[in-house]
């Protein structure tokens, strides 16, 4: 075989990569190679390195193009976390590298945030909410990007789970105080995962990977929300913020279609059930649908429409970036 792709998912957990030929349906990796890093690429002080991202990618697509026989790689779009307000350095260095050292000419950079909405939908109009740790939503019409939240922990990202997971540990500490709103379960899982509720700030506070150790502490707040009317009552804010973050973003005529991804799905009930009525008020003229597929299905379907030439999706210097690089660089 000749003549194919190479779709990147760079997220928080690592490289997830896949090599595909041109005119596959693009919705998914099943059948093509794939390889997997569990380090994720770092950031510094010029944003996403792309020095170590090209480190763990060259290796691996180098095997994969050997184990599948697709000796010819003429599209690369790269999924990056970050992109945003993180890709300047991506984007000045990335493409001519990839020329060199794969011989590839068409190269797009895409947020995660796309990546994710085109996993879950398709290249079709409406909004994605993507929910695990942070949350951000990411809606189009296919004439422009919209996107809402996903400022991070201390500035946004409401109803993710770093969000629950703080506003269950205030209830505790409610409760430790004797305040109002305060909620003794929460208080007693607080301190069976943490100790004394009197060290949290000295435990949290100096952390690097504090958004993390506030969202595991949110299925806690889901696993009280039944006899807990104060870890419910949390649940409910957190959906009402996702509703408004979706409504943010989606079109506002039509039948767009809504979706929610991400791991915050599998609290389950105590969180879905609220968010359903949430998204229903605020969204009534859009079709709610479950998500087909996750932020490497969505690096795959753009690849794949690139090398047909059939994409579809609005462009966006710091959403979705297209360059093709010229022969010779």
């Amino acid at each position: 075989m000749s003549g194919g792709f190479l779709a990147v998912d760079s997220g928080g957990s690592g490289l997830r990569v896949v090599v595909g030929t041109a005119g596959a349906d693009g919705r998914g990796p099943d059948g093509r190679g794939r390889r997997a890093s569990r380090e994720p690429v770092h950031t510094g002080a010029r944003g996403i390195d792309p020095g170590h991202l090209l480190a763990q990618l060259l290796p691996m697509a180098r095997a994969l193009t050997a184990e599948t026989g697709v000796t010819r790689l003429g599209t690369v779009v790269v999924g990056a976390a970050g992109l945003a307000t993180l890709g300047d350095a991506l984007r000045a260095e990335l493409p001519g590298a990839l020329a060199r050292e794969l011989g590839v000419r068409t190269v797009a950079l895409v947020a995660d945030a796309v990546t994710a909405y085109v996993g879950a939908l398709g290249p079709r109009p409406g909004a994605v909410v993507a929910a695990g740790t942070g949350l951000i939503a990411t809606g189009t019409d296919l004439t422009r990007w919209h996107r809402a939240d996903g400022w991070g922990h201390l500035l946004g990202d409401c109803g993710g789970g770093a969000w629950i997971g703080r506003a269950g540990l205030e209830a505790a500490l409610r409760a430790h105080d004797g305040r109002r709103r305060g909620s003794v379960p929460l208080l007693a899982r607080a301190e069976e995962r943490f100790g004394p509720v009197a060290g949290l700030p000295g435990q949290l506070y100096p952390r690097t990977d504090r958004p993390a150790v506030l969202a595991s502490f949110a299925p806690e707040v889901a696993a009280c929300a039944a006899d807990d009317p104060v870890a419910a009552s949390i649940l409910r804010a957190a959906a009402r913020h996702m509703a408004d973050s979706a409504a943010a973003v989606c079109p506002p005529g039509g039948e767009p279609r809504v979706a929610v991804t991400g791991g915050l799905l599998k609290m389950g009930a105590p969180l879905v059930v609220p968010l359903e009525e949430e998204l229903a008020q605020r969204l009534p003229h859009a079709r709610r649908t479950t998500a087909e597929g996750d932020p490497l299905h969505g690096s795959v379907r753009i690849a794949n429409d690139l090398a047909t030439g059939s994409l579809t999706l609005p462009s966006d210097d710091r959403m979705l970036w297209v360059t093709t690089v010229p022969d010779g660089r």
